[in-house]
């Protein structure tokens, strides 16, 4: 036979009381308001130093495939290209994010510059176009060879018309 303390069983919590406990946002308001200024403080800094403009630009070019396939496709057939840098990879987001995007004339304009790499060396495609009618037209693409610096030049594939 067991025998049982019934006042052990009351004294481990076997009362009928209601706990109350304090909600997560009680419990937890000071972090949450430490991150609300922190993201406001963020937000009022970045936004006039022009980091969100860049942003917006870069992310209506990962957008617009079109604006820098043509070119990279024009700069794979061109053999003076093939010569210096090899075959050249697939152009990845990470290329266009390491680039420099500049839309004018009311986002009809742009300048490109991005990152393109071949089998032997590293250079930069450098596109100027306007968009017409809703379709680019490439006013200049380059191929921006920097390093090794006895080697740095440009190789024209679409000449700038003047």
């Amino acid at each position: 036979m067991i025998k049982v303390n019934i006042s052990k069983l009351l004294f481990i919590g076997m009362s009928n009381e209601t706990i109350k406990t304090k909600g997560r946002f009680n419990k937890n308001w000071k972090w949450f308001l430490v991150l609300l200024s922190f993201i406001s403080i963020s937000i009022f800094l970045l936004l006039p130093s022009g980091i969100g403009n860049q942003m917006i630009q870069i992310t209506k070019t990962y957008s617009d495939t079109e604006l820098y396939e043509y070119p990279f496709h024009m700069a794979e057939k061109n053999q003076k290209v093939i010569d210096l840098l090899g075959k050249l990879k697939p152009i990845d987001n990470l290329a266009i994010l390491e680039g420099e995007v500049h839309y004018s004339n009311n986002n009809k304009s742009v300048d490109l510059s991005i990152r393109i790499r071949g089998n032997k060396r590293n250079a930069r495609l450098d596109i100027s176009a306007d968009k017409i009618n809703g379709k680019w037209n490439y006013k200049k693409i380059n191929v921006r060879i920097k390093k090794p610096i006895e080697e740095k030049q440009i190789i024209e594939i679409i000449k700038q018309l003047k």
